[in-house]
């Protein structure tokens, strides 16, 4: 069954399952998918669905109707459309289609291991390690300031505000000294619930182009995206986090841009909500 879903900058408002034949889209509370927004007309939209097919169509409205960025009077949705009215997103999702249009953009977007240039990949990884290594060398000395400035109450020396010192109490037996912490085991090793947060799983949606709407799991140690001869970039999944790292394009000094500045020779680590651009293609960085 096809769905449509709202967003309004990139937040989900609703979700509505395809079940009819007609569906109005609009300002006004009489429409099936209403848009309480000034920019929408009181009927802006009509979607039309015919057996698997579904046709969407401006009713004259003030401000157009646009399907992946293109104003249209009339338009046949296929899975992944981005239909804007307003200042909203409506994205036109068909699960029948979903499975081929997942493969079209990894074929188009995602480069297989043996496509792949060796010695290129090899420094991409080299400079994400050493971004991570750097990481992680920052935090620990940042901790280590931390606790310098912390005061040793042996070493601070008595106030002047303070009492005399009291007569010794009696001496109590000692308390046994606590057992050793041991974790719970389980048959598959240590409890979860002891161990230390994994690294959270993360995803990139297109924002821009034919498959907006796109999703793409990074559940890879390296994940290479763009096309051969424009620009490439590798997306490494460490233990410290995710990092983008340029792999080759066809202009020196071409680099990828994260949230619109260029990510340069180094690897930079991906932070969530963060916007990637590759090859001309905008994606979105989403850290479950």
């Amino acid at each position: 069954m096809a769905r449509l879903i709202l967003s309004l900058d990139n937040q989900v408002l609703a979700e509505y399952n395809m079940s009819k034949e007609r569906y109005t889209i609009g300002r006004l509370p009489d429409n099936d998918v209403r848009i309480d927004n000034p920019a929408v007309s009181g009927h802006h939209s009509l979607i039309i669905n015919i057996l698997n097919d579904s046709f969407l169509e401006d009713l004259n409205s003030t401000n157009g109707t646009y399907v992946n960025g293109k104003l249209i009077k009339k338009h046949a949705l296929q899975h992944g459309d981005v239909i804007t009215i307003g200042h909203h997103q409506l994205r036109f999702s068909d699960q029948q289609a979903a499975e081929p249009e997942q493969d079209e953009f990894e074929k188009t977007m995602v480069i297989p291991a043996g496509q792949q240039n060796a010695e290129q990949l090899a420094k991409a990884e080299a400079a994400a390690e050493k971004a991570a290594a750097a990481a992680a060398s920052m935090e620990s000395e940042e901790e280590d300031i931390a606790e310098s400035v912390k005061l040793d109450p042996e070493e601070a020396g008595p106030l002047a505000s303070e009492e005399p010192e009291a007569a010794p109490a009696p001496e109590l037996d000692p308390e046994p000294e606590p057992e050793p912490e041991v974790h719970a085991r389980t048959t598959a090793g240590i409890d979860p619930s002891a161990a230390p947060a994994a690294l959270p799983m993360a995803k990139l949606q297109v924002l821009s182009g034919a498959f907006a709407g796109r999703e793409l799991e990074l559940t890879k140690a390296l994940t290479t995206l763009g096309r051969p001869g424009v620009q490439v970039a590798a997306i490494t999944r460490r233990a410290e986090g995710y990092y983008i790292v340029h792999v080759e394009s066809g202009k020196e000094g071409d680099f990828p841009l994260v949230n619109g500045q260029p990510i340069g020779a180094q690897a930079r680590k991906l932070a969530d909500n963060d916007v990637v651009q590759l090859a001309g293609v905008k994606m979105g960085f989403f850290s479950s």
